[in-house]
């Protein structure tokens, strides 16, 4: 008997009258809003403007849900196109399967359309946002919950997750592979918004080692995953696209600090326009004002250097006038 275990939900959608409210797509958009969010708050704390992110995520989160949704389709293609299967159900993304690395991707595609318009240089955006990234990757695993997916290899652990049986699943005690990806995440941000601080990262970096620390934790995570799977070598599709994405974000990190070390003093451009216009105002007022200034004082002493004179020849012929009489 099983003294200890993680539920899983009966259902994943609840009914509000004839409007069903999903669970999977319940936690992907708090996600959102919790990562433009905090995002928003980071790039102010840069020296941006207030609504900035909002703005850009516009572009990058359409982006994203698209990309996402593709690469899982694409790499598990058997779910939607063999024999037996419905295509549509490709596009039912309610019921789960966005793929974090396409969603990263493209939505880096929208975010750079974004920054693009907005005069905003896109590494800068990247490492403002990034651990409001993780943090909607923590809260949109727990999508998986409700859907009952993503679990890992059969235990007695105290923490196991239980699942009921189901289209492609027998019931049974899991390891919650989708609790260990969310805990990850969260760890990621900690250690990102630590990092930030401490080593003052720019031009991209803060991005690259959130997507270096994620894709350690990822790596493991997707070894103990027992749903099925494409495999490369022995090993699942998305392990070695963790390993690939990992070198390369330690890669950009090495050569970043060295062709351009620092952070970036200006994130949003047309602030700095308008603060160079507001003074270069002041300075021409202050100017007109000193020169105004100066040729008043000029004009005054040009008179009081003609009315010297006059007034002395004037006395004089005054007080002359006065003797004679």
């Amino acid at each position: 008997m099983d003294l200890a275990y993680i539920p899983s939900p009966s259902t994943g959608v609840l009914h509000l009258g004839p409007l069903p409210l999903r669970g999977y797509a319940f936690c992907i958009i708090i996600g959102v809003f919790v990562g433009v969010w905090y995002g928003g708050k980071r790039w102010v704390a840069r020296g941006g403007k207030v609504g900035t992110v909002a703005d850009i995520a516009v572009w990058a989160v359409p982006f994203g849900l698209v990309g996402g949704r593709l690469y899982h389709v694409i790499t598990d293609y058997q779910l939607y196109f063999s024999e037996g299967k419905n295509w549509v159900d490709a596009f039912k993304i309610w019921e789960g399967g966005l793929g974090i690395w396409g969603a990263i991707a493209l939505g880096a595609v929208g975010a750079w359309i974004g920054c693009r318009r907005r005069g905003i240089p896109l590494p800068a955006y990247a490492d403002a946002i990034a651990p409001g990234i993780v943090l909607a990757q923590a809260i949109g695993r727990w999508g998986n919950w409700f859907n009952q997916e993503l679990y890992g290899k059969a235990t007695d652990l105290p923490w196991a997750l239980k699942i009921s049986a189901g289209p492609n699943r027998e019931a049974g005690l899991y390891h919650p592979t989708f609790l260990y990806e969310s805990l990850w995440c969260v760890a990621v941000a900690v250690l990102v918004v630590w990092a930030d601080r401490r080593f003052t990262l720019g031009h991209g970096r803060v991005f690259a080692l959130y997507v270096a620390a994620y894709c350690v934790g990822r790596a493991w995570i997707e070894y103990m995953r027992v749903d099925e799977a494409h495999h490369i070598l022995g090993l699942r599709l998305n392990v070695w696209t963790a390993v690939l994405v990992f070198l390369l974000a330690v890669a950009y990190i090495v050569i970043s600090s060295r062709l351009r070390p620092g952070r970036e003093e200006i994130v949003e451009p047309d602030l700095d326009a308008k603060s160079d216009t507001a003074d270069g105002g002041s300075e021409a007022g202050s100017d007109a004002t000193a020169d105004g200034t100066a040729d008043a004082e000029k004009a005054g002493a040009k008179a009081d250097a003609k009315s010297g004179p006059d007034a002395t020849d004037t006395g004089k012929t005054a007080v002359g006038k006065t003797g004679s009489s």
